[in-house]
């Protein structure tokens, strides 16, 4: 396990996975999320904004001192957390809502609870105390829109499913795909009131047809980077369940299948 005292801030491990991309990760939080800042010649993008635990915008500009806009995947708390220290947001029109409401200190206490936890929490972060304040978007992202970076190009592609207003961002140039939610190797979550495995089964299909372009995922959580492959393993997984060919197992009000490096979890 990594020690706090490796962390930057207590609570970042940051690395460069390619040139110009690092991939800030929270290893002490069991959601094992990952934030991605990706620098072009003239701006900066960051893919969302973790937790909200520790200081993500000194984190930031200790790597760059360019402008940044923050790209969110989507409106899970998990991804979202540290979007009040920056003025630039860019989030899918249908969860920015999410962000007006921030994430109150009840719900926050339980996300902190220490069975969630893998090590300390930094200095002066009280767990029943650390609400994450409202954000605010500044503009939207759309299915096709082009971000460029100054030699950089993200483009935005819509996934929903696991949530409505999901997205991922390849960067077509350098065969990467950013695959935040939609596509990581542990459970998949589909089984909330605002998924829908219909369209997850749509947005999987358009990305498995990406793989033989791609060289790199980077996922959201857990392990990093993954292989294109992943694609089209969740794709030929979800035509396993729909053909009821997969293996389910019923555990409390959710149906969880279990394949070779992730599992699914959808609603009974």
């Amino acid at each position: 396990m990594t020690s706090s005292h490796e962390l930057k801030h207590g609570w970042f491990d940051v690395k460069e996975v390619d040139p110009g991309i690092f991939e800030i990760d929270e290893p002490l939080h069991f959601e094992w999320v990952k934030s991605y800042l990706i620098i072009g010649n003239d701006s900066a993008a960051l893919i969302d904004t973790g937790t909200g635990i520790g200081d993500l915008r000194s984190t930031v500009d200790e790597i760059a001192t360019l402008p940044i806009r923050v790209l969110n995947s989507h409106g899970h708390w998990d991804h979202i957390g540290s979007n009040y220290q920056f003025d630039e947001i860019a989030i899918h029109e249908s969860e920015a809502w999410k962000l007006e409401k921030g994430v109150p200190r009840e719900r926050m206490k339980q996300n902190l609870a220490p069975e969630f936890l893998n090590g300390p929490l930094p200095d002066g972060v009280d767990p029943d105390n650390a609400p994450i304040p409202p954000s605010k978007a500044t503009s939207f992202l759309h299915n096709g829109d082009l971000i460029d970076l100054g030699g950089v190009v993200l483009e935005v592609i819509h996934a929903p499913g696991h949530s409505p207003g999901s997205v991922v961002f390849l960067d077509r140039n350098r065969g990467i795909l950013f695959s935040t939610d939609v596509a990581y190797g542990a459970p998949l979550y589909c089984f909330s009131p605002e998924t829908s495995f219909d369209d997850y089964r749509i947005s999987m299909r358009q990305l498995a047809v990406l793989a033989p372009e791609l060289r790199t995922l980077y996922p959201s959580h857990n392990d990093t980077p993954k292989s294109p492959n992943l694609l089209l393993d969740i794709d030929k997984a979800f035509d396993r369940i729909v053909a009821r060919e997969a293996e389910v197992l019923i555990e409390n009000d959710y149906r969880r299948y279990d394949f070779d490096g992730f599992s699914v979890f959808l609603s009974l």
